[in-house]
């Protein structure tokens, strides 16, 4: 097992660059990346990098010249002949020949697009630019590396012994996490972490963490590379990209409200089972499976991303009933925000009443608050998103008006053509 505290101490980028594969990256964008490449290869989108916590000065804490070397390594990668054999030849889901020869071909010949990075006061303004098939895979590698190059400047201060002393107390915490969730019944958690991780190091410490106090109760990670490595399950489906650039390009009212199902009509026509998952909650998830049409009842189950995740589960469990299908049967997936506490707390509300998983992601691989000097550690939220499709602006309006996205005159529209009322507002953490 690496000395995670050693090899900070003794860091030089070159030997341990923050992204060191095409395939460190969330399996959902991979799969996402080829029904895009089917069905959407021309599309031109932006992607931007939106810091939600501005108390966060990444600019002042993040050297440029650093962070454009780090970015420029990943414009370096291709697949190697393990990755390519690994994707092209790998059971995922049941299914072996997941991708196609077809996208597999582009994606070993693949080299991201250029970027564009500018200072603006105390924050970055990084985007990308492109074909949505190449832009997209920028999310991933984009948030890994800002979110370790912070991490690398606050423990760049700290002596040998108190790295060591940091991460052991990391440690400890999360192995009484894992110690805690092992006591409930029939558990099916896996590992989410890969955008907000403290470091691709510290994220794969958990998952062999996970791995060996969980047991079979630890279905997976999102993450490709130490889904390869470790010989696990890729976990992932879809996100909340595939409906925001659809309703984008949508040129009627009436086309926009039908474009969160032409987005899962598409996803229909080339997955089954446990790949069949609803993310309801893009322009709010009432409205969603009010207007949902019926064949999509039938698919395995829902992943609940924002608002509250109780009631999020309880409108599932209605809808279920309301068309006929059985609740105990269907799967429900957590994935917000969530720590071992809220876990268990959600586990005990509907286990036995939906088949409960859970996604768990920045308080497992970036869980280091109060543990550094002012706290400087401490996890917060950054993402990388969709932000224009063939010129036009994405919106995303969630259950949670707080992670509202989009001008407010589209996001007014949005809302009247989905039938939108008033949401109740939670803080964003992570």
């Amino acid at each position: 097992m690496v000395d995670i505290a050693a090899r900070v101490w003794n860091h030089k980028w070159k030997i341990d660059p923050i992204v060191r594969s095409l395939i460190d990256t969330d399996f959902y964008k991979l799969l996402m990346c080829q029904s895009v490449f089917r069905n959407r290869r021309d599309t031109t989108v932006t992607f931007s990098l939106i810091n939600r916590s501005t108390h966060v000065p990444l600019a002042e804490l993040i050297d440029e010249g650093e962070l454009r070397e780090q970015l420029d390594h990943v414009r370096s990668l291709s697949l190697c002949r393990g990755e390519s054999t690994w994707l092209r030849g790998n059971t995922f889901y049941g299914k072996r020949q997941m991708f196609r020869p077809d996208f597999m071909e582009w994606f070993e010949n693949m080299r991201l697009p250029a970027y564009e990075l500018e200072r603006k006061g105390d924050q970055y303004e990084l985007t990308f630019e492109g074909p949505w098939p190449e832009v997209m895979l920028w999310e991933i590698p984009a948030l890994a590396i800002l979110m370790e190059l912070r991490g690398r400047a606050v423990l760049h201060r700290l002596g040998k012994f108190e790295l060591q002393v940091l991460y052991a107390r990391a440690m400890t915490r999360t192995w009484e996490k894992i110690e805690r969730l092992r006591r409930l019944d029939d558990l099916r958690i896996a590992d989410f972490g890969t955008r907000r991780r403290h470091s691709f190091l510290w994220q794969d410490w958990c998952v062999q963490a996970m791995q060996e106090g969980l047991g079979p109760a630890f279905t997976g990670t999102s993450n490709c590379l130490i889904a390869k490595n470790r010989d696990l399950e890729a976990i992932g489906t879809n996100a909340h990209e595939l409906p925001m650039v659809y309703a984008a390009l949508a040129e009627t009212d009436q086309e926009l409200a039908q474009a969160p199902y032409r987005v899962l009509a598409d996803w229909h026509e080339e997955h089954e089972g446990n790949l069949r998952i609803i993310l309801p909650d893009t322009y709010g998830t009432e409205g969603f499976l009010a207007r949902a049409p019926d064949w999509l009842a039938g698919w395995t189950g829902i992943r609940v991303d924002s608002g509250d995740p109780a009631e999020g589960a309880e409108t599932a469990i209605r809808w279920w009933q309301e068309r006929g299908e059985d609740p105990a049967q269907k799967l429900v997936i957590f994935s917000d925000g969530l720590d071992a506490e809220k876990i268990v707390e959600l586990h005990r509300q509907f286990h036995g009443r939906v088949r409960v998983s859970f996604g768990w992601g920045t308080l497992l691989t970036n869980d280091f608050r109060g543990l550094a000097p002012g706290d400087a550690l401490a996890p917060f939220s950054l993402v990388c998103k969709a932000v224009a499709a063939n010129g036009r602006p994405t919106v995303k309006l969630s259950d949670n008006p707080n992670k509202a996205m989009g001008p407010c005159e589209e996001i007014a529209r949005y809302k009247r053509v989905f039938g939108v009322g008033e949401q109740k507002a939670q803080a964003v953490f992570v």
